[in-house]
Order: structure tokens, then sequence, then C-alpha cells
């Protein structure tokens, strides 16, 4: 009776993800869809998908600063809870300061006010370890800690934790929300952020046995394979909310690894594989970030546990990859 009593629950839930063609939005879409029926999951995006992609389907174009238009969808579909992935990342909003702003602050107001205007029930919104900087612990960066950002996209994820606790607190939103470190995929490409070295690197790998990274070959960044951090993002919207103590964001963490340990790593499974370095703007950005992350508060709150570390994580996509 009472797993009767989920399932109906489940199948009456309505998502919305906002940002859907990106590279964290294309494979949590498969992924919720999987669970929750493909109907019950509306995709959507700016711009139309690249043909093909027939899994985005059902498929909306929408704004994710756009109120209006966002809640004639939430109404024509009865959403009931709303990912909102859109966001212009690390090293695209620093060449577009204003617009990453307008896009990243307008986007997460626009639906934080539906919630409150009881338009949705629940909300899942991305942070980012970009909102810690130069001044915060490198090791074991804590929950909470300096948070002084440098870059625009840090100073956009920084000021909508803000805006995500204080409408959980004056107004009651259940809205949640993960720190993502460097989330590493084999099916999407890389989307404008500091980490990205992490996945052309295996491309590269296999097409042509070699790779020029544009970070030093010490620098070391807190990473998580993909299929960990779509299990984590649906695992805390899951959670019971009484389970959920933290209405910023929570920390978010699986491994860490140099572009050196990367590339040894690849080196077991490509023996000829060869990289260089030559570093360039986006070094500042990944020198001011931190080097691994405790992230124990998401582990007891609601029971967060990562499956891959470097060593699988490589092995399974380089057999994609050559796969594909």
């Amino acid at each position: 009776m009472i797993r009767c009593k989920i399932e109906l629950y489940i199948m009456k839930e309505c998502i919305l993800i906002l940002g859907a063609c990106g590279q964290i939005g294309t494979e949590l879409t498969q992924k919720l869809r999987s669970i929750y029926g493909n109907d019950a999951v509306i995709a959507s995006d700016i711009r139309a998908p690249a043909s093909g992609i027939s899994e985005l389907a059902p498929f909306e174009i929408l704004d994710a600063s756009n109120k209006e238009a966002i809640l004639k969808v939430v109404q024509k579909h009865q959403v009931t809870q709303v990912y909102l992935l859109a966001a212009m990342l690390s090293v695209t909003a620093e060449k577009y300061p204003e617009k990453a702003w307008n896009l990243n602050m307008n986007s997460i107001l626009a639906v934080l006010d539906l919630a409150k205007e009881k338009h949705i029930q629940k909300i899942y919104w991305p942070s980012s370890i970009a909102v810690f900087g130069p001044t915060t612990p490198k090791i074991n960066t804590r929950q909470k800690t300096i948070m002084e950002p440098s870059t625009v996209y840090g100073i956009s994820k920084l000021a909508g934790e803000f805006w995500c606790n204080y409408y959980h607190q004056q107004y009651g939103v259940d809205v949640r929300s993960l720190r993502y470190p460097g989330v590493i995929s084999w099916k999407t490409k890389p989307g404008g952020g500091t980490t990205d070295y992490a996945i052309d690197i295996y491309f590269k790998a296999v097409k042509d046995r070699k790779y020029e990274c544009f970070l030093s070959k010490d620098t070391r960044l807190p990473m998580m394979y993909m299929e960990d951090a779509v299990n984590a993002t649906i695992a805390l919207m899951q959670a019971d909310k009484s389970s959920i103590k933290i209405r910023s964001s929570y920390n978010l963490a699986a491994f860490d690894f140099t572009p050196e340990e990367i590339s040894e790593e690849i080196k077991k499974h490509l023996p000829d594989f060869e990289i260089s370095y030559q570093p360039d703007f986006r070094q500042k950005i990944a020198d001011s970030w931190p080097q691994s992350i405790d992230d124990s508060e998401a582990r007891i709150d609601w029971n967060w546990q990562h499956e891959f570390n470097l060593k699988t994580m490589t092995k399974d996509i380089l057999n994609h990859i050559q796969k594909k």
C-alpha cells in the first residue's frame, strides 16, 4: 500500500527544466524522465535543441529570465517543480559580464517569485565552487568559510545563494541547491567553464593522442563525474524537506586531481598519449578556487555518497568515447 502511494505521488509531479540543452541539463532530463516518465518532464531552453536530440521532447522554447513566459509554461503543463540550470558560466561570463549578471540573476529571481506566489512547489538551482575566492582556505574548504569570489560568475552565484536563503526564510519557498565542483561528461561538449579541460582532454586523447592544457600541470581542482552530479541533484530534490538544513547551497564533492594526474591515468589506457601546458587567463580563475571540498554536511543531512573516482571515471569515459 505504501509503495502504491509513492508511485501515485511520483506520477502527479510535473517538472520543468530551464536550460535543458546544457551540459548538465541534457543528462538530468534523461534521468528524470526515467524516474517520472517522459511527459512529466518538460525540457526548455532559449533555442530549440540540435536536430536529432529526440530525448529532449517534449520541449518548450523559453527565456529563463522571462517570468511571464515561464508562468505560461508552468500553467500549461501544471508544473510542480522547476530545475533552473540556465546560466552563463565562468569563462563566458568574464567576456560578457553584464549579460551574465542579467541572465544569472533575473532567472533565479523570476523562479523564486513564482514559488513565492504558489505557482510552483519546489525549486532546484545550482551554485558552484566559484562562490569561493582567493582568500578562501584551499584545502577541504568548509561549508561556511570566507567567500569573496573574484569572477562575475562567482559573484552571481553567491548573490543567488543569498536570494535562495532569503526566499526560504521570508516566504517559506522550498528551494534547494548544490555547489557543483567541475562536472565531467563524455556525452556533451564543454559549456564555457574553467574546469572544461577535464572533458576535452579525453576526446583529444582518443582522437589525437595529445592535448595542450590551458592550466598548469599542478593545478588541483575538485571534480565529479556527471553520473554522480545528476544522482546528487535528484537525491537532494527527493529528500524529505525536514532533512534539508541548508537553503543557500550545499558543498558537494567526489574527488580532486591535477592535469598531470589525469594525464597519467589516461596513459594507463593510452600509453602514447602526450600532454603539454600553455596556461592562459583561465589559470587565474582556477587559482582562486578551492583544491578540495568538505561536503560532510550533505553526507550527514541527506546521505549523499559518490560512486566514481578518477580511476573508474577515466575507464568509463574512454570506453564510451572509443565506442562512439
